[in-house]
């Protein structure tokens, strides 16, 4: 387990850095008012996302591998920090729905029927807590292995 401990707190920072993304999304008012700027902004949190991860394989390489990493290393670390994501990714959606932006669902169903792009029952299929569950866990898990495939080859270093 203390092979590990790096990516696990690294996988807890960036579980935390979306908590506080979305309560940041939900005061500036993207879960309601601004629902319509939603799409846009939301992707926004890449940034930090990518950012957690560098600063985790930078982390690993420092304090693990004492300055030097291989690519395959580094590649394995993210992806232990993003299986780690993935499996509280459900716990981590459920507070984002249930506590931070409750109404998020609604609002984002009647949006979407009022505009035209989605009937009532497309909208409720696609809006809802076991589908957004699901999408954080593998798109999660997949993004992140994209991104420490990527990040990897900067952080490398022999």
């Amino acid at each position: 387990m203390s092979k590990f401990k790096i990516e696990i707190k690294w996988a807890f920072i960036f579980l935390l850095m979306g908590l506080v993304w979305m309560l940041l999304e939900k005061a500036v008012g993207l879960h309601d008012v601004h629902i319509d700027k939603h799409p846009i902004y939301t992707n926004l949190v890449a940034i930090p996302s990518i950012a957690v991860f560098i600063f985790a394989l930078l982390d690993k390489r420092k304090n693990h591998y004492n300055g030097s990493i291989t690519y395959v290393q580094s590649l394995i670390s993210g992806i232990v920090i993003s299986a780690i994501i993935a499996v509280f990714s459900p716990l981590t959606q459920y507070i984002i729905f249930t506590y931070i932006t409750p109404d998020y669902f609604a609002n984002a169903i009647k949006y979407s029927v009022e505009k035209g792009g989605s009937t009532q029952e497309k909208a409720e299929a696609f809006f809802n807590t076991e589908n957004y569950m699901m999408q954080a866990t593998f798109g999660g898990l997949i993004m992140g292995v994209i991104t420490s495939a990527i990040v990897s080859i900067f952080i490398k270093k022999k």
